[in-house]
């Protein structure tokens, strides 16, 4: 663990990664282990879909709610199997460069390192081994119960506005001066977040954080896949 005064924080959706949670959950729905199953829980994730897009940018706490519902009933083993799947043959291409750059050049400032992804511990433990070191995972939990999902995520639901009071929290736990700090976001609700550093960067942001951006004359960088 580095020791270092001030960190670096990095949303996993759009900054690191080009594919967000719907994908995950569908793959976690077209691998249930029974055809009708597969059939229920793809239903979910097409409910949800279009709420995704209507709320991706202003609530994503709803959205990620609702996108993983369509996990009720699996296994905890059997979410640990799929998701280190996923993690491998499907999320690791899907890395993006420049978002691994990003990463190395706060390394060298001396940054700590700190990841906070929309997508649950089962997808993004096992796909740090992809990514460069980095300090901190800070993703979603699904609730389980007799070995099984509830289909509810547990509090605090990461990829919300309330991202930014985690943040001054982790702050204060770690000693860390916000205003030597990076952040680096790439959706509406990653606004607290990025006002909340000394040093903002909006990232291949959506419509809501590239015009807050301008407003706010924040460094935007545009990369693709």
């Amino acid at each position: 663990m580095t020791t270092a005064k001030r960190a670096a924080f990095f949303r996993a959706e759009g900054v690191l990664l080009s594919r967000g949670v719907l994908a995950a959950t569908a793959y976690y729905a077209a691998n249930a282990q029974k055809f009708s199953e597969r059939a229920l829980r793809l239903g979910v994730v097409a409910l949800s879909a279009p709420l995704q897009g209507l709320l991706g940018q202003n609530d994503r706490t709803l959205a990620n709610r609702l996108a993983f519902l369509a996990a009720r009933g699996m296994s905890e083993d059997r979410l640990a199997e799929l998701g280190e799947e996923y993690a491998e043959d499907m999320l690791k291409d899907k890395i993006l460069d420049q978002g691994v750059e990003l990463i190395k050049r706060a390394r060298a400032e001396g940054h700590r390192i700190v990841v906070l992804s929309d997508n649950i511990a089962q997808i993004m433990e096992p796909l740090l081994q992809h990514l460069p070191k980095i300090d901190d995972l800070v993703c979603n939990h699904l609730e389980i119960t007799d070995g099984e999902a509830t289909g509810k995520l547990l509090d605090p639901v990461i990829g919300s506005h309330g991202d930014g009071k985690w943040v001054q929290g982790y702050a204060e736990r770690h000693g860390l001066d916000l205003r030597a700090c990076a952040a680096y976001g790439a959706h509406g609700t990653d606004l607290l977040l990025l006002a909340g550093v000394g040093r903002p960067c909006a990232v291949n942001p959506d419509f809501t954080l590239r015009r807050s951006a301008r407003e706010a004359e924040w460094p935007v960088i545009d990369y693709q896949e």
